[in-house]
């Protein structure tokens, strides 16, 4: 399930990407198989080694167009561990609303960017989150939750401030945002909860199956339901 639009980000092939906080490598995996040169950073190691793992299955399954390049990193937001200019494309997708100090993360992002690169960040949309912050204190008040909710045009003022100009935005996954309201109805740590079972299964049916009526339905309704707001900008 991609939240970012690869044509929109314009990735090209052989192209360096930094996929910030990676976690399970969604984005990664599609960047890899369009040819580009793939760093994973994540804070988490567990979740590192998962995409090691699954990269390496890609590349025995032959669909690593150039063999394994890049790698996976771990690694803090706020240092990151990469000379300036060393990318042409940062995909940035559900990290920033988890770090209190998100200038300085953009910060960073911009010094590894070369310029004429672009990146993609995406946080979730402010009324979703509203709704799942109202549900359940524990939604945020957590370690690892999230630490503010965003009006798009107090992200895409962060983002001119860090030296980036606007792209253009969309936004994604509107059947998501029923998901998080019901878990965080029944309680966010209540995985058991029949209701959420449910709709779970029902989600992933629709990511491996994709029909039609559903996927009409995702794009008819993300103007105004969708559970991630993805702004792409460019380092001039």
């Amino acid at each position: 399930m991609l939240t970012v639009d690869f044509e929109r980000l314009d990735l090209r092939d052989r192209e360096r990407l930094l996929d910030l906080g990676c976690g399970g490598g969604r984005h990664a995996f599609e960047a890899m198989r369009r040819g580009a040169t793939v760093v994973a950073l994540d804070a988490d190691a567990a979740e590192l080694k998962d995409v090691q793992a699954v990269t390496g299955g890609m590349l025995s399954a032959g669909e690593l167009p150039h063999g394994p390049r890049g790698g996976a990193v771990n690694g803090n937001a706020l240092s990151l561990p990469f000379p300036d200019a060393s990318f042409d494309r940062i995909i940035a997708s559900e990290v920033l609303e988890h770090i209190p100090a998100d200038t300085a993360a953009l910060d960073e992002l911009v010094r590894v960017l070369r310029p004429g690169g672009r990146i993609a960040v995406t946080v979730p949309t402010r009324w979703p989150e509203r709704v799942c912050w109202a549900l359940d204190h524990r939604y945020h008040d957590r370690a690892g939750g999230h630490v503010r909710i965003y009006r798009q045009p107090e992200l895409e003022a962060k983002l001119e401030r860090a030296g980036l100009v606007l792209r253009g935005s969309h936004h994604a996954h509107a059947l998501h945002s029923p998901y998080w309201w019901l878990k965080c109805a029944v309680g966010v740590d209540n995985a058991d909860a029949w209701v959420v079972r449910k709709y779970h299964e029902f989600l992933v049916w629709d990511i491996t199956s994709r029909p039609w009526l559903t996927r009409a339905l995702d794009r008819t309704l993300n103007p105004v339901l969708g559970k991630s707001l993805v702004i792409y900008a460019e380092k001039m």
